[in-house]
Formats: C-alpha cells, sequence, structure tokens
C-alpha cells in the first residue's frame, strides 16, 4: 500500500473508530517556513477533527546551532520525540494519519521520524493534505483533544536511517553510491539560495525535486511511475538524500522504497548544514 492514502481512506477509518473497529491517532503538521506560529493558528482555527498538532520547529526538530551546524531543522532528540509522540496517544496498535499543506512535506518528516525511533505500526499521509479535506465539505473542529501524560512509546533507534556531514563526504564519489538533491532545479544548480549560506549543491548530487513524486492534481504517484522518476539508477545503489533542512527529502525517501529501492538514507542535516561549513566543497550547474 502507498504510505499516501486520500479522504476516502480515512472516512472509512473514522467509522470503524467510532465502531471500535480502529484506532486512529490523526496529526496536524501544517508549518509555515516564514513564520513558525501560522500553523499552529491554523490548526486551532481548524483541523481536523480529532487531530492533534505537532509543530516542525518545536516537537520536529531540536533547536539549531548559531552556526547553522546542524541544519536548520536538526533532528531532535529520540527521547524527547517518542515523549511527544506518546503525549498526543501514538502507542502500538494505533493507526497514524498526519497531513498538512505543504504537499505531504512536513507529514513525511513525522512519518520518518516515527519509524526512526522504532514505531512498528501503520504511519500513513492525507493526500493533498488539509485543503483537499476542506474542499471536499468534509467536517472540521475547533476542540484540542487531550494529552496523555503518562503514556509511553520506546525507542528501538534505526541508526542506519540518518547520515551526518562527515558521513556524506566520506561518501562523495565511492562507487555504488548515489547523492540525490530534492530541492527545486533552480536551487541545485546554484542560480539562487534564498535561505542558506552558499547556493549550489553537493559534488556528484544529481537533482530530482520532491515535487515530483506527485501527479498534478496532488496525488502521489503509483510505484510504477516513482520507478520511472529513478530510471537508470542501479537498485543496489546506496542512496543518500537531503534537500534544504531535512525536510523535504523525506517523500522522497519514501518515493525511492516505493520504487524498489532498499538501501536508502538520509542526510538529516542536508545543504543548510552542509553550507554552514566554508571548508566543505560545493558544485553548481547541472552535474
Amino acid at each position: 500500500m502507498s504510505y499516501f492514502v486520500n479522504n476516502e481512506w480515512l472516512i472509512e477509518r473514522l467509522e470503524q473508530q467510532k465502531n471500535g473497529q480502529a484506532e486512529l491517532v490523526i496529526v496536524d503538521t501544517r508549518y509555515d517556513l516564514a513564520d513558525s506560529d501560522a500553523g499552529e493558528l491554523a490548526y486551532r482555527a481548524g483541523h481536523i477533527p480529532g487531530a492533534h498538532y505537532a509543530s516542525l520547529s518545536h516537537d520536529l526538530s531540536s533547536g539549531m546551532r548559531p552556526d547553522g551546524a546542524g541544519g536548520r531543522h536538526p533532528l531532535p532528540e529520540p527521547s524527547t520525540v517518542a515523549a511527544f509522540f506518546a503525549s498526543i496517544g501514538i502507542k502500538d496498535g494505533v493507526t497514524v494519519v498526519t497531513y498538512d499543506d505543504q504537499g505531504g512535506a512536513m507529514a513525511s518528516r513525522l512519518r520518518w521520524l516515527l519509524e526512526w525511533i522504532g514505531f512498528n505500526g501503520e504511519v500513513v499521509v492525507l493526500e493533498k493534505g488539509y485543503k483537499g479535506w476542506v474542499e471536499a465539505g468534509q467536517p472540521v473542529d475547533t476542540a484540542i483533544p487531550k494529552r496523555y501524560d503518562n503514556n509511553r512509546l520506546p525507542v528501538q533507534l534505526n541508526e542506519a536511517m540518518v547520515l551526518s556531514q562527515e558521513q556524506v563526504k566520506e561518501k562523495i564519489g565511492k562507487p555504488g553510491v548515489i547523492i540525490i538533491d530534492s530541492r527545486d532545479r533552480a536551487r541545485y544548480r546554484g542560480e539562487h539560495e534564498p535561505i542558506d549560506r552558499a547556493a549550489g549543491h553537493i559534488p556528484t548530487a544529481i537533482n530530482h525535486f520532491w515535487q515530483e513524486g506527485k501527479r498534478e492534481d496532488g496525488t502521489w504517484k503509483s510505484p510504477e511511475e516513482q520507478a520511472k522518476r529513478f530510471e537508470g539508477i542501479d537498485k543496489k545503489s546506496n542512496i543518500i538524500v537531503y534537500c534544504g533542512s531535512g525536510v523535504t527529502a523525506t517523500p522522497n525517501v519514501f518515493a525511492l522504497k516505493e520504487a524498489g529501492f532498499c538501501n536508502v538514507q538520509l542526510y538529516a542535516g542536508s545543504w543548510s548544514d552542509w553550507s554552514s561549513n566554508p571548508e566543505n566543497p560545493v558544485a553548481t550547474g547541472e552535474e
């Protein structure tokens, strides 16, 4: 099954939950990179009934260092994020449904984090997000669900899922290693850089913009269509995926896995971490 689901899927599961046949935890991850409070304000103004809120900056990341090392959205401490997930009801046996209004990027970050800390339950992303839910005439709510202070979620960290800056440096140019930059073409080429310290990309990286994992109507492409996106890359390759800050790369991580690639790792610090070090090489133009 694709990790993206549609409104009909969620409506059916919500009905099953009412009948005691399913247990869902719904998480709203809407976030505005230009205004860190906007997502939560939008959530409080209206959200899918029963949804909790998770902020990219407060819940799904840890604080950035002043020198930028670690990236703009560094990974949270595993025990800290596990405690947050437990507090909103995530536990063994539940299905987690997450959504945003950024095409699935923030929601995919949440899904990736749950996999990273070892949660083995079902986690899906609502395609078309909150906007698609509202446009379809589905109900919304402003009630804030209760938290669970005594819940615990065990951590069994999947350390191989993530790479550091030094580990990426060691792999550049190595046989069987493919580095994928998930940002838009202009930022990859170094034509402009609106956020980070330098424009360009990691040497040898190829570009596969994460938004290309979706169709024009916002639905998620099939595994066959994802495989076509990455045509020409050996399925046995060690794939390293990055973006600006380790968020929009996560849809590409899952697209690659759906396409049949097994050895896929995230450079979580991504370009914001790489470009924070003036000694790191930078490439521009087409690789």
